[in-house]
C-alpha cells in the first residue's frame, strides 16, 4: 500500500519502520536486487502502469533502472506489453477520482490481483517481502468498483503507453492515449515552433500569435541535454486565444517530460532530442506534422532534400565549459535509454572484500 497511502496518513510512519526492519532482514537473507528486479518483474510493472493509466515518467524511470541492473528493456517492450491491458483505475487525469479514493478502494494490491486473474502478471516473481507477488496480492479486496473498475469495463480498452516512430522521432516518442483526446489521435496540422521554454513563455500569450486549434505546438531543446535535465515542461499550456474559443486540447510535441497529473494529446520524449541533433531540431514554423497513434507514426511532412539542407545549416548548442553540468551533458543518454548517465549502465554492484568495507 506504499503507493497509495496519503502523505498525512499515520500508517506511513509504520510503513517506514517496517521497511527499515525488512531491509536489514534482506541483507541477512542475501536477498539482492538482482533476484527481484528481473525482466519479468519489469514486465509486471509496465502492465501495472497501463492498468493504472500511469505516468509517462514511468517509462524513463523503469528504462533507467533496468539499464543500471543489466536487464534488457526497451521502448518496444512498453508498446508491446501495454496494448492489451485496459485502464481499470478511474483516477484523474484519465478518470474522475482522486488518489485518496484509490487508497480506500484497495490500492495497488487490488489492481495487481485483477491483472493476475486475467493472465497479465508473472505471478512467481519474487518481491522484497520474500514471497511472490501473487502471494502478496491474491487476497486483496476491491472496496469500490467505481474507482477500481472490474477488468471487463475499464476506462479504455488499451491503457498502455504508445510508442511512436517516424522521421520526427526515429528512436521513439511516447504518448499516453488514456489521457488524450480521441479525435486528435489521428491528426495533421501546421507547426507552431518554440525553440526553447523561454521562447514558449514569451510568445504563448501573444494575441498576435498565428495559431488555430488545428495547429501542432512544438517545443525544442528541453530534453536530457537541452534543458539540461529534462524538466516537466512538455504539457505546454494552450494559447489564451485558443482557450477563449472553448478549445482545451491541441496536439503538442516535445523532447521534454510532463507531470503525471497532466493530460491532453501530448507527445513526449522525442528521440533523439533537438540538442543532440535529432529531427525535432529541424522543424520550422509552418511545417506540416502528421500524428497517427493507431499506426504508431509521427512524421514531419517535409521532403528529405529540404531536411538535409536544414541539417547542414544546424548548429549544436554551445556545451557547458566545466563542472558537473558539463560532465552530465557529455554522458547523459537519450530518453529511450532512461536518460541515465552512460557510465552507470550495468552498475549492479560488485563484491567488495570484507576488509575494505
Amino acid at each position: 500500500m506504499n503507493s497509495a497511502y496519503p502523505a498525512v496518513d499515520a500508517r506511513r510512519r509504520t510503513l517506514c519502520h517496517e521497511a527499515g526492519m525488512r531491509i536489514v532482514a534482506m541483507v541477512e537473507e542475501d536477498l539482492k536486487l538482482s533476484k527481484i528486479m528481473t525482466k519479468e518483474a519489469f514486465e509486471n510493472a509496465i502492465r501495472a502502469n497501463a492498468a493504472l493509466g500511469g505516468s509517462t515518467n514511468a517509462v524513463i524511470h523503469l528504462l533507467a533502472m533496468a539499464g543500471r541492473i543489466g536487464v534488457d528493456l526497451g521502448l518496444d517492450d512498453w508498446d508491446r506489453l501495454g496494448q492489451d491491458v485496459p485502464t481499470i483505475v478511474n483516477l484523474m487525469p484519465s478518470g474522475e477520482h482522486l488518489m485518496e479514493d484509490f487508497c480506500y478502494a484497495g490500492g495497488l494490491p487490488a489492481v495487481l490481483r485483477a491483472l493476475g486473474e486475467h493472465g497479465h502478471l508473472h505471478r512467481d516473481c519474487l518481491t522484497v517481502t520474500g514471497a511472490s507477488i501473487w502471494d502478496n496480492v491474491k487476497d486483496a479486496g476491491n472496496y469500490n468498483e467505481d474507482v477500481i473498475r472490474p477488468y471487463e469495463r475499464g476506462l479504455v480498452k488499451s491503457g498502455g503507453i504508445a510508442v511512436l516512430r517516424g522521421n520526427l522521432a526515429p528512436d521513439g516518442a511516447v504518448i499516453k492515449p488514456s489521457a488524450a483526446t480521441p479525435k486528435l489521435m489521428k491528426h495533421t496540422g501546421r507547426a507552431i515552433v518554440f525553440e526553447n521554454i523561454e521562447e514558449y513563455k514569451r510568445r504563448i500569450e501573444d494575441p498576435e500569435l498565428d495559431v488555430d486549434p488545428d495547429c501542432v505546438l512544438v517545443l525544442k531543446n528541453c530534453g536530457p541535454k537541452g534543458y539540461p535535465g529534462m524538466a516537466e515542461v512538455g504539457n505546454m499550456g494552450l494559447p489564451p486565444k485558443i482557450l477563449k474559443q472553448g478549445v482545451f486540447d491541441m496536439v503538442r510535441i516535445s523532447d521534454a517530460r510532463m507531470s503525471g497529473t497532466a493530460y491532453g494529446t501530448v507527445v513526449l520524449h522525442a528521440c533523439p532530442e533537438a540538442a543532440a541533433g535529432g529531427p525535432l531540431a529541424l522543424v520550422e514554423e509552418g511545417d506540416r506534422i502528421e500524428l497517427d497513434v493507431e499506426a504508431r507514426r509521427l512524421e514531419l511532412l517535409v521532403d528529405a532534400a529540404e531536411l538535409e539542407r536544414r541539417r547542414k545549416a544546424w548548429q549544436p548548442p554551445e556545451p557547458p565549459a566545466s563542472g558537473y553540468v558539463s560532465m552530465y551533458v557529455r554522458h547523459v543518454m537519450q530518453a529511450d535509454k532512461g536518460a541515465d548517465l552512460d557510465f552507470l549502465q550495468g552498475c549492479r554492484g560488485h563484491e567488495v572484500p570484507r576488509e575494505s568495507h
